[in-house]
């Protein structure tokens, strides 16, 4: 099986904590040069140095606030007028806040409509013409399992995950011709800084101890636990490998199990 990305360039969007910096290590040890994209610049020189260099890579990162798809757009430009592009897009940012959608002020689901679908629509603009001229791409998004089954008290996000979710399958039936492939990962309860606050509202919403929480969220999964950032990035890293050259327009949980729909 080939999962070789030596020579070959990956963008990580979200790289300096959880699921995506667990992610950019992942692509790093199989040879890939990273450019994490993040907004947290100390986190970011942080985070460069720990990523593989066996294979001769060369690592950088891009200072960017997804909140803001303009500042985005133009430090990407930047970058690419003095650096080529890349292969390889992992899109991911930080889930809206918890509540109902019927509450929601409509200005949030525009905040998230731009961090989500506008800020993965300017990347992949910017990054398709080099996957294009190389017959390979890999576009990964990394959104939740809300895009199978809406979860209760995320109103916002499950509305907006799903829209990214139909723009990554068309894009996947338009790019497709050239060797580049759009796959959505979805990733279920995940020990993350995410997790630990969508529990503690909880816990405190219900007035019960976290642990309590912790423990109804994990007897409805049949793996019976919460999953490990670095499980959910191996998922995308095969996906981004040249193995899976094959598989396009797909969703993939990483749920251990938890959604009872195929």
């Amino acid at each position: 099986m080939n999962l070789d990305l030596t020579n070959k360039h990956a963008f990580v969007c979200g790289s300096t904590q959880g699921i995506g910096k667990s992610v950019a290590l992942e692509l790093a040890k199989m040879g890939a040069s990273v450019t994490l994209v993040a907004r947290n610049e100390k986190e970011l020189q942080k985070t460069v140095t720990e990523l593989a260099g066996e294979k001769g890579q060369s690592h950088d990162y891009i200072r960017a606030d997804f909140d803001h798809p303009k500042e985005l757009k133009e430090a990407t430009e930047q970058y690419l007028s003095n650096n080529a592009g890349a292969h390889i897009l992992i899109n991911n940012s930080g889930g809206p806040p918890a509540g109902l959608a019927i509450d929601a002020d409509p200005e949030e689901f525009r905040v998230a409509f731009n961090r989500h679908l506008i800020c993965n629509q300017v990347l992949t603009q910017a990054l398709v013409p080099t996957m294009k001229e190389a017959n390979f791409g890999r576009i990964i998004n990394i959104i939740s399992t809300s895009v199978k089954a809406p979860i209760p008290g995320l109103g916002v996000s499950n509305t907006i995950r799903g829209g990214v979710a139909n723009w990554a399958k068309t894009l996947a039936n338009e790019l497709g011709p050239f060797g580049i492939t759009v796959n959505n990962v979805l990733p279920g309860a995940t020990k993350t800084a995410r997790l630990d606050s969508i529990i503690n509202a909880n816990a405190v919403k219900a007035g019960v101890p976290v642990a309590e929480i912790e423990a109804k969220m994990q007897g409805e999964i049949p793996a019976r636990r919460f999953a490990e950032a670095v499980e959910v990035a191996a998922a995308v890293a095969f996906l981004a490998s040249p193995a899976a050259g094959y598989i396009n327009g797909i969703n993939v949980p990483v749920d251990g199990g938890r959604l009872n729909n195929l």
